[in-house]
């Protein structure tokens, strides 16, 4: 027979259990499975546990207007990817569905040709001039295509101190062949018709564990002598103004003085959601005017210079091609007393006027008063230089 202590103890522990949360086992309203019929082996609960499908993202950029009267379509691209077959976290097939989910049209898997750890072993850092080097280009091809993807054939250079992508490649494997000379890998790249820009310009004075001769981590960025070399001899056409999370202010300066072409890239190596969530619109991307939605427009775009980077909320190009954007994405009505402002793109804007700052939003509009001697406004998130925001003249 329960004492007297036992009673209380059990309705203090009954009354405990009524007031827990709405989720314990106490609860009414979970679900139960109704039952199975006799014999019966397997029970799909796949509708149960599938994630939520997300659409693909659209990203709303309108057409762009040239001087010549000539339109240009903005596709969105990421040409600095890795996979499982250099130092990547994942399989080609995935960087594929990645860019379809973050409403990317053109994508670049750039793997290392000389630093492939993933093949082999951990240990192999530097592999066999002999292996095939188009494997991620072909292992994504079938999923690019099905997915409307375009898929540029690429790989990263990093022999040397300086790391560069070589684009629109029609064979790695030539590369390889001659990859104990980035010099040589260079001009193997250039006689395939393909694109080389200059990566993360930054490495040698930041991040290189062996910074050449004559070069000490932690100086000021400046455009190196090697690199001014093979860019003498038509050998380099663009640099990356922006990698992975770093703005390169001076980069911008680089290319205006040298018409290289500004890229902005992820370099991305883990999975998307580790590093930039999921459709991060902040995320870096190239935008390409080009021609046409195809493989040879976004080629001929990138050696034309008609590329714009966009990242963090910044956009970073040559003053024509940023200018040209911005009047397709902005409409402008100046009355007597100020100015409308409507963005019919993706793009934010945060615009100065008179010492007035207002923010113009993604699909947004916006009013900003102005006196009648108004000529122009600035664009202090859209950067044509170093610390030189876009002037737009009414």
């Amino acid at each position: 027979m329960n004492t007297r202590r036992d009673f209380l103890k059990s309705l203090a522990l009954f009354g405990a259990a009524a007031t827990l949360p709405a989720h314990n086992l106490f609860a009414q309203d979970v679900t139960l499975p109704k039952p199975v019929g006799e014999g019966l082996t397997a029970v799909s609960y796949g509708r149960e546990l599938r994630g939520a499908n997300t659409p693909p993202r659209k990203i709303a950029i309108p057409d762009v207007g040239a001087p010549n009267g000539e339109q240009y379509k903005v596709l969105k691209g990421d040409f600095h990817i890795h996979t499982l077959f250099s130092d990547g976290h994942v399989m080609p097939r995935d960087r594929v569905s990645e860019a379809v989910s973050n409403g990317l049209d053109v994508i670049s898997i750039t793997d290392h040709i000389e630093y492939r750890p993933n093949i082999g072993g951990a240990g192999l850092k530097l592999a066999d001039k002999n292996d095939e080097r188009n494997i991620s280009y072909d292992l994504a091809r079938g999923e690019a295509e099905k997915n409307n993807l375009i898929l540029v054939r690429g790989a990263e250079i990093t022999k040397s101190a300086w790391h560069f992508n070589a684009l629109f490649l029609q064979d790695v494997n030539p590369l390889a062949a001659v990859v104990d000379d980035w010099r040589a890998m260079i001009a193997a790249t250039v006689e395939q018709g393909g694109f080389v820009h200059w990566n993360h310009p930054n490495w040698v004075n930041s991040l290189a564990s062996d910074p050449p001769v004559g070069l000490k981590r932690g100086e000021p960025m400046r455009f190196h002598d090697e690199i001014e070399e093979v860019r003498a001899k038509g050998h380099i056409h663009g640099i990356e103004v922006f990698n992975g999370s770093t703005f390169y202010p001076i980069a911008l300066d680089w290319c205006n003085d040298r018409n290289l072409a500004p890229i902005t890239n992820s370099d991305i190596h883990a999975s998307e959601w580790n590093q930039y969530g999921h459709q991060n619109l902040q995320r870096p991307m190239t935008l390409v005017l080009a021609q046409e939605r195809s493989h040879d427009s976004i080629r001929e775009a990138f050696f034309a210079k008609r590329v714009v980077g966009w990242a963090a909320n910044m956009i970073l190009g040559q003053a024509p091609c940023v200018s040209a954007l911005f009047q397709s994405c902005v409409k402008i009505d100046k009355g007597t007393s100020g100015a409308a402002l409507q963005n019919v793109s993706d793009i934010p804007c945060i615009i100065e006027a008179e010492g007035k700052v207002v923010e113009l939003p993604a699909q947004g509009s916006v009013n900003i008063a102005l006196g009648a001697s108004a000529e122009k406004l600035t664009v202090r998130n859209w950067f044509v230089g170093m610390n030189k925001p876009l002037e737009v003249v009414f």
